[in-house]
């Protein structure tokens, strides 16, 4: 007889998948929307240079050009134009950054609810209890960021916007739309291969954190400081896993609408003119200021969705 493979151990006391967190809808929308009006407001600059960085093709040598590429014409005006040049596409920042949050931190929990309701004992089973549960909420995390495709249009418009706005050539947002059509899906599928260890990094990374650092058996019990060291640990897994995926997917994103360069088109110039490091291009800025950004609003959506569920 074949040895029987032993079952994967369970942490003491730890609570089952199947009974994980319930909150009421309008409190996981509301939670969310706050936690991304709020970004939005104090980061969208950040988002700017971290994407600016992520496009510049060559190498940076010296304050002068860095100061070129963050700030392209406006490098050499007041501080205060220099600010405020920072900020463009931020319409479709708002209609991007708004929605996404309210889908990804307000969505999770119903495919967190689904997975539970009718996998939970897989999820048991196959990893044990507490790890079953930080698993599933991991799962449920990558799941709702593939669909996050469904936004990308929005996206494609932010980086142009704030990378290449000579691709729009005096062409407001509905002429764009009715002249390109599905053509601002281009990219989705990086998108979505992107998407998928980025999102089951963040929600798995801060999971993790609640369940073995913390021994939280009921992950909304956790303070406003578990939830801000959860979301340090989980943001800074979705950034380290999905960088490189991102840099082709922003390259991709922010060409002249009429330029139909592949993806593997963009890695294969990237491996051949750049070398391997272009992957990992603006990745230590996304660390420094968009890490701190989606730290923020992730740790203000776990800590403001359980205090709405109490009130609403």
């Amino acid at each position: 007889m074949s040895p029987s493979i032993p079952a994967p151990k369970s942490i003491a006391g730890a609570a089952s998948a199947k009974n994980s967190e319930r909150e009421s809808t309008a409190a996981r929308l509301v939670g969310a929307g706050t936690a991304g009006i709020a970004e939005l407001i104090i980061f969208h600059p950040v988002d700017t240079i971290a994407k600016r960085l992520m496009s510049n093709q060559g190498k940076i040598a010296g304050r002068e050009q860095l100061n070129n590429v963050i700030f392209k014409s406006h490098a050499h005006d007041p501080a205060v134009r220099k600010f405020f040049s920072l900020f463009p596409g931020l319409g479709y920042a708002a209609g991007y950054k708004v929605l996404q949050r309210v889908y990804k931190y307000g969505g999770q929990p119903f495919v967190r609810d689904y997975l539970a309701k009718n996998h939970g004992d897989t999820f048991d089973r196959t990893f044990g209890k507490g790890n079953g549960k930080f698993m599933m909420h991991a799962t449920a995390g990558s799941l709702i960021g593939i669909g996050e495709i469904v936004l990308l249009p929005l996206d494609v418009l932010k980086i142009k916007r704030q990378t290449n706005p000579e691709a729009f050539r005096g062409r407001g947002v509905f002429r764009i739309v009715a002249d390109e059509g599905f053509g601002l899906y281009r990219g989705w599928g990086w998108t979505a291969a992107r998407n998928a260890p980025g999102s089951f990094a963040l929600f798995g990374g801060s999971a993790a954190t609640k369940q073995y650092l913390y021994k939280l058996q009921d992950y909304n019990s956790a303070t406003w400081l578990q939830n801000f060291v959860a979301s340090i640990a989980g943001s800074s897994a979705s950034l380290i896993v999905s960088a490189p995926l991102d840099v082709v997917k922003t390259r991709i994103q922010n060409r002249n609408f009429e330029v139909k360069e592949t993806g593997m088109r963009i890695i294969a110039n990237m491996i051949r003119y750049e070398g391997f490091s272009s992957f990992f291009k603006g990745l230590v800025p996304k660390l420094l200021m968009t890490g701190p950004k989606l730290t923020f609003s992730f740790w203000l959506a776990q800590t403001l969705i359980p205090a709405f569920n109490k009130v609403m």
